[in-house]
């Protein structure tokens, strides 16, 4: 292992496609749901239109619809990071906006601006950590695979297919910014810049959207 040495990491976060439950505007969390017809399509539009490049290293989340949409994008097998599935919401799990209205729970969670912890799921907080630590795992591989497959100081070309609450979570950790300016549409994500030690720490070095 080298030692005392930075590495450079390019990260395309991107979201997975849209399934049933994402176009009828209910949440989506653990519900382990395929992409819907139009949402493969929709992907295979964004493959051909972006000419998008294979990555050096490809990881995706657990849930099958990322799965599919790394496999739809890229052609190949991604690693999996089991921290990375989307935000467990508890009693709101599918159900829509509308469905949802007038309920006094869910009123408090607006209210709160998502601070407080969904009914039954999991909190803001516990979720940002978790996904932190899904970083950490992906940045151990990249590690890994750089200090076979590249010299000191090159960069390495990463894509992870992950949650939309996952890029929140991530970006709004790295930047110190607000969580919810970090939303982005199905397909859409941000290309990172990232430097990394051999601790896996990582130091954000640009973003933009994608």
């Amino acid at each position: 292992m080298r030692t005392g040495t930075t590495y450079q990491i390019e990260l395309l976060l991107l979201r997975h496609g849209a399934t049933g439950s994402n176009e009828e505007g209910r949440y989506l969390g653990q519900t382990d749901e395929s992409l819907s017809d139009a949402g493969k399509q929709e992907l295979l539009r964004k493959k051909l239109n972006l000419s998008m490049k294979q990555p050096d290293l490809l990881f995706s989340g657990p849930m099958i619809r990322c799965q599919e949409t790394a496999k739809l994008l890229f052609d190949t097998q991604p690693i999996l990071i089991p921290e990375w599935t989307e935000m467990d919401f508890g009693d709101f799990e599918g159900k829509s906006y509308r469905e949802l209205s007038g309920d006094p729970d869910y009123q408090a969670w607006i209210d709160s601006n998502g601070t407080l912890a969904f009914p039954g799921g999991e909190s803001r907080e516990e979720f940002i950590e978790r996904s932190k630590k899904g970083l950490g795992r992906m940045l151990t591989k990249v590690r890994e695979w750089e200090e076979t497959n590249c010299p000191a100081g090159d960069l390495v070309r990463t894509a992870a297919v992950v949650h939309g609450g996952t890029i929140m979570a991530l970006l709004s950790s790295l930047t110190g910014g607000e969580y919810f300016d970090f939303q982005v549409k199905c397909g859409e994500g941000y290309l990172v810049c990232l430097s990394a030690d051999e601790q896996e720490r990582p130091v954000l070095q640009d973003y933009k959207k994608t």
